[in-house]
């Protein structure tokens, strides 16, 4: 059973949602009361990871009234947190639900500027990370401030000491954190067909572009999401395919943060690669069973994972 197990997340955020009935320019919308909630990668990998009984520490950037806020909205969730102080205060998403249509509307805000000083005591503060965690969640996009060179840095030296490195980020980040290697990584067809230039990528070509990355020594492990598809596993030596549950969307925020948390909730427990893709999968899509931000319920993910085990 691992039991140390570190997220980071360099972007966080506040989510504010609601829901308004025929969303229309220029017209003063009535909107229900907002709910606050968590956000960020890393952030919410640990928020699912507490859902299914596993400790993790979420380690954050965190700054101003809204970085209280996210303290305090993560200690009602029983997540366990260790914050990296910063003068810019941390950003808010704003999620607007139309309820006529059930259509969704995601406001992504910029993060502040980081300094040069709060760049070196972040790297300062993981190094001296101690002891090394068996398993590290690099997730989420970076602030202004950051470069995505430092993202490969951080995984380097992480590797050196012996952690296990899982990644979810993307762009220019996600090139650097492949130039040193990872554990385990989830992109999508779109990312996976940047990584390694093969266009027009399907469920079957998915499958040798995934073992492209592997035999180049960039993951161990690829898990290629596919939305209401479901996942690839695909490892040296194994393909797993993972078809997704039908279940009522209603939102999809978070969907891929709870997938990595379903993972290495598995991981942890020194479960099976097949066993790894199917309640990634499933708590995937019990994520998008709820409303808002409001990842999944460990009932629905539980129960889709019993569905996808038969």
């Amino acid at each position: 059973m691992i039991k140390n197990i570190v997220t980071i997340t360099l972007n966080p955020t506040v989510d504010k949602s609601t829901t308004v009935e025929n969303l229309k320019p220029e017209k003063k919308l009535r909107c229900t009361p907002p709910k606050y909630e968590p956000g960020g990668g890393g952030i919410n990998v640990s928020r699912g990871l507490a859902r299914l009984g596993i400790k993790s520490v979420a380690l954050f950037t965190c700054g101003g009234r809204t970085g209280e806020l996210l303290e305090q909205l993560l200690k009602e969730e029983n997540v366990t947190t260790s914050t990296i102080p910063t003068a810019a205060e941390t950003r808010e998403n704003f999620i607007v639900v139309d309820t006529s249509h059930n259509e969704q509307y995601r406001f992504g805000m910029p993060g502040e500027d980081i300094t040069a000083a709060e760049v070196k005591d972040i790297a300062k503060i993981i190094h001296g990370l101690s002891p090394t965690p068996e398993i590290v969640v690099i997730s989420g996009s970076l602030p202004p401030g950051i470069e995505p060179a430092f993202i490969g840095m951080l995984v380097r030296e992480l590797k050196e000491k012996g952690a296990k490195v899982i990644a979810d980020t993307s762009g220019e980040a996600l090139t650097e954190v492949l130039k040193e290697g990872v554990y385990l990584l989830k992109p999508n067809l779109g990312e996976l067909s940047t990584l390694t230039g093969m266009k027009d990528l399907d469920n079957e070509s998915a499958d040798e572009a995934a073992k492209q990355l592997i035999d180049e020594g960039k993951a161990e492990i690829v898990v290629v999401s596919l939305g209401p598809q479901g996942a690839y596993l695909v490892s040296k030596d194994e393909s797993i395919h993972v078809p997704a549950p039908s279940v009522k969307k209603l939102s999809t925020v978070g969907a891929g943060d709870s997938m990595v948390a379903g993972m290495v909730a598995i991981l942890a427990q020194g479960g099976s690669h097949k066993d790894m893709a199917r309640m990634g999968v499933a708590c995937g899509s019990a994520a998008t069973m709820s409303t808002g931000t409001g990842l999944f319920t460990k009932e629905n993910a539980e129960r889709l994972y019993k569905w996808l085990s038969r």
